[in-house]
This record gives structure tokens, C-alpha cells and sequence, in this order.
């Protein structure tokens, strides 16, 4: 089993040639059902070009109200009523999205033909409803209240002591299946066999943490004390953040680094990258121009662990050991 995310959009502010404003889809492998993280413009027309389906969206995250992470909503959920969706749609953010969302649909004359069950993650940060995950909401730092959500997986399956029980001849298949339940069962031979003595202790179930817009990485500390992977803006290097000034209240990639560095959070992902980044490949870069490359640079002096530059449709998975990996590349 893995948890895998699939980035839909990573720049900030407005799209460019290569990529769309802010979105971040997120399921258990194999699970029917996925999650949505941000919902920039242009976000539904991003999904066209995935496997996922607007049928099987259960629960959209909004960080912030700002428009490059909200302003494709109420378009992606008309199109998922002309589908002639019926479930529910679990909606969470902070109050301010509600009312978005409710100016547009009262002014556009939207009416939509499934309930919106939506919650104020100010007044409630923890959802415990969802069939995956358990999902905590943190306030962060930005011009707007802006929220970081933390998904841990709800369920974590029980492990064998495969050694314990061939040492105890007892045969693999469809006991071992049952054992591996908790269930006590009964030999062929008439020896009976309780599952706890066969058991080992469960792992650390795995949790991701999404950030929305944030000046103080810090802010995630207690958050972070148990995550796996950390995915956060890097909307600028320290040079130009010093030059644009604490106005826009953003991250830069030595910050976002310095603290995964000190919460010793082993994977990192860095999304939202202001359009004046161009791409690592350097085409057209002027002397003296920015890249992305310069991002990646100055992340690696001050962070050791495993490092990511997102791009838009690249898929991560993540195994029950907590070592992520890239699935593909657009």
C-alpha cells in the first residue's frame, strides 16, 4: 500500500507556459475516492489530462482564499453537477471560501444538484469523516487566514511475524490471512493459535502535510514532529524575498529548508514558485536571469534529506516504509 499525490499546478500567482496555479490531488493507492488540495483556475481542465475523475472527488481542501488557489472552485464543481453528480461534496477551509462560494453561485444563478457539506476549518481543524484519512488543519502566516492540512492515513494493517509462524509449522494461506485479522483460529492438527502471539507491533501510520501560503515554516512544528513528507511553498529565493520585502508574506527556499532541516522531516517538496523562476532547463534564461535551478541550489545547502521540485502532472508515492519516490515525469 501506498499514499500518492499528483501536483495539477505549482506556480504562484499566475500560470505560465509549463504550469498552473496551485492544486495538489491526494488518495490512498488503490482507493476509488481521492482528495483535492487548492483549487486554482484551470484546475478542472488540468484533471482532463489525469486518470481522475470529477465522479470520484469526496472532499476539497482550500488553503486560502486567495484567487490562484480558489478561483477554478466554483467552475470544477458546476462541471461536476452537469455529470450528473449526486454525493456529497465535503468542502473545507477557512469561513471565508464559504462565502466566495456563495457570492458566485448566488450571483451566476449555480444551483447544484448534490449537498456541499462544508466545514470552517477556523472553528473546526480536525475531520476525522473521511474512509483514508484523519486530516488536521494549522493555521499559518499570510496576508489572509491561510490553513496547512495534515492527512495520516486512519487505518494501519496489522503485521505477521512470518519467522514465528513457520517456526511453529503453521501453513501459510488462508490462516495466516485470518491471524493477520485477529483472529484466533484452530490447527488442522487441533492446536489452537491466538493471534496476538503472532502479531508484531503496528508501524507509525504515514502523514503528509500540504501547506498553503506561509512566512513562518515554523508554524508547522508540532505538525511536523511525525510527518513523512512536507509539501510547501518556496515562492522565492532568499535574495529576492529580502528585495520584494515581508509585504506578500511568503517563503523562501532557505527557510522552508532550514526547518525541515531542524523538525527532521525526511522528505520535501517545494510547489508554488513565483513565474519570474524560469525552468532548470535554462532555455532562453538571460545572463544573470532567475531559475528554478537557483531554487534547487539554495535548498540543498541547507537541507540533506530527500529533495523535490514539483512540476505540474508528476506523481509521488510514498511506501509504508516513508521513503517517497516520483512516479513520472510530464
Amino acid at each position: 500500500m501506498t499514499m500518492e499525490f499528483q501536483f495539477l499546478g505549482s506556480s504562484s500567482g499566475t500560470p505560465t507556459k509549463t504550469r498552473n496555479v496551485t492544486a495538489l490531488a491526494l488518495r490512498a493507492d488503490n482507493a476509488r475516492q481521492w482528495y483535492l488540495v487548492d483549487c486554482g483556475e484551470g484546475t478542472q481542465h488540468r484533471i482532463l489530462s489525469t486518470s481522475l475523475s470529477l465522479a470520484s472527488l469526496r472532499a476539497i481542501f482550500i488553503t486560502h482564499v486567495h484567487g490562484d488557489h480558489c478561483y477554478g472552485l466554483p467552475g470544477l464543481l458546476a462541471s461536476a453537477g452537469m455529470q450528473n453528480r449526486t454525493e456529497p461534496m465535503l468542502l473545507a477551509g477557512p469561513q471565508a471560501v464559504r462565502h466566495f462560494l456563495d457570492g458566485v453561485m448566488q450571483t451566476t444563478q449555480l444551483k447544484l444538484p448534490y449537498e456541499i457539506e462544508f466545514i470552517d476549518v477556523e472553528a473546526m481543524p480536525t475531520i476525522s469523516a473521511l474512509p483514508d484519512f484523519r486530516v488536521q488543519a494549522t493555521a499559518l502566516s499570510h496576508r489572509v487566514p491561510t490553513y496547512a492540512y495534515s492527512f495520516t492515513e486512519q487505518a494501519v494493517e496489522a503485521r505477521l511475524d512470518a519467522v514465528k509462524l513457520a517456526s511453529a509449522n503453521i501453513p501459510a494461506g488462508p490462516l495466516w490471512g485470518r491471524i493477520q485479522r485477529g483472529e484466533d483460529v484452530v490447527l488442522p492438527d487441533g492446536r489452537a493459535v491466538r493471534a496476538s502471539d503472532y502479531l508484531l507491533p503496528l508501524r507509525k501510520p504515514r502523514k503528509i502535510i500540504v501547506g498553503g501560503d506561509n512566512d513562518t515554516p515554523g508554524l508547522l512544528a508540532h505538525e511536523a514532529r511525525d510527518a513523512d513528507v512536507l509539501i510547501h511553498e518556496a515562492t522565492y529565493t532568499e535574495a529576492v524575498l529580502s528585495k520584494v520585502g515581508p509585504g506578500p508574506q511568503h517563503s523562501s527556499a532557505k527557510r522552508v529548508a532550514q526547518f525541515a532541516s531542524e523538525a527532521k522531516i525526511r522528505n520535501l517538496v517545494l510547489t508554488h514558485f513565483s513565474p519570474r523562476y524560469q525552468e532548470q532547463k535554462g532555455e532562453g534564461i538571460a545572463k544573470g536571469g532567475l531559475s528554478l535551478a537557483d531554487i534547487h541550489t539554495e535548498e540543498k545547502v541547507h537541507y540533506s534529506g530527500s529533495l523535490f521540485l514539483a512540476n505540474d502532472f508528476e506523481c509521488y508515492l510514498l511506501d509504508k516504509a516513508g521513503v517517497l519516490s516520483k512516479l513520472q515525469s510530464p
